[in-house]
């Protein structure tokens, strides 16, 4: 039985290098920016003086790639802090996941592809909305591209009111989903995974949840009194 002692200390070595792991995400992110400044730079110079449409479409590539390295730094950095939630009073779920949808880029992402059915009543609720709204994302973009792994058949988001007792609780359910890991909220196999397991963070954090059963991942939000 390893001594208590060895315990602790394996416990302060793992924080201390999640901690420098965190700065180095960060300084790894600072440089690709300064990359991105340059190429950006590049490709201006190389507009005004109609360089060929070939290599001005090879920077743009640079560029895009330097955002999407640097927007999954972003995510492991807000994993890996604790959440600080800026919480609203009067956030209406129905409102929140409408303007995401309406926000989805068009192509694979389409918002087309999610019908979304509500109750009529209104699920209110105290959130942190910019939180919300980016696991809200995550979780569409992700239930998104199974369907365009699977079929065209668009993706159903239901939103209901649960009560047990007292207590309101909003339920959002995505079918038909087909991930290929046994939990999507707890696979961290990627960039895209990552974002999924944030936004369970997120969830968790506002005293809800976030699973994964056959074909439905279910969100479940408490509700105002």
């Amino acid at each position: 039985m390893k001594p208590l002692l060895a315990e602790e200390q394996d416990g302060i070595t793992l924080q201390d290098l999640g901690r420098a792991s965190l700065q180095i995400i960060h300084d790894i992110k600072n440089q690709l920016n300064g990359l991105k400044l340059y190429a950006t730079f590049l490709r201006k110079r190389m507009e005004k003086i109609e360089q060929a449409a070939e290599e001005q479409e090879t920077v743009t590539k640079l560029i895009a790639g330097l955002d999407r390295a640097a927007s999954d730094l972003t995510v492991l950095v807000q994993y890996g802090r604790p959440l600080e939630l800026q919480k609203q009073q009067g956030i209406d779920l129905q409102k929140l996941l409408r303007s995401v949808a309406g926000a989805l880029p068009a192509g694979g992402d389409s918002a087309d592809a999610l019908v979304i059915d509500s109750d009529p009543l209104p699920l209110v609720g105290e959130f942190d909305p910019t939180a919300l709204s980016d696991a809200l994302k995550a979780i569409a973009r992700g239930a998104l591209k199974t369907q365009s792994r699977a079929n065209s058949t668009p993706i159903h988001v239901r939103l209901r009111q649960e009560t047990v007792g007292e207590k309101a609780t909003a339920i959002i359910e995505w079918q038909p989903v087909n991930f290929t890991t046994d939990d999507p909220f707890r696979s961290f196999n990627g960039s895209e995974a990552i974002r999924m397991s944030l936004a369970a963070k997120i969830m968790e954090a506002h005293g809800g949840s976030a699973e994964y059963q056959r074909d439905v991942l279910r969100i479940s939000l408490p509700l105002a009194e």
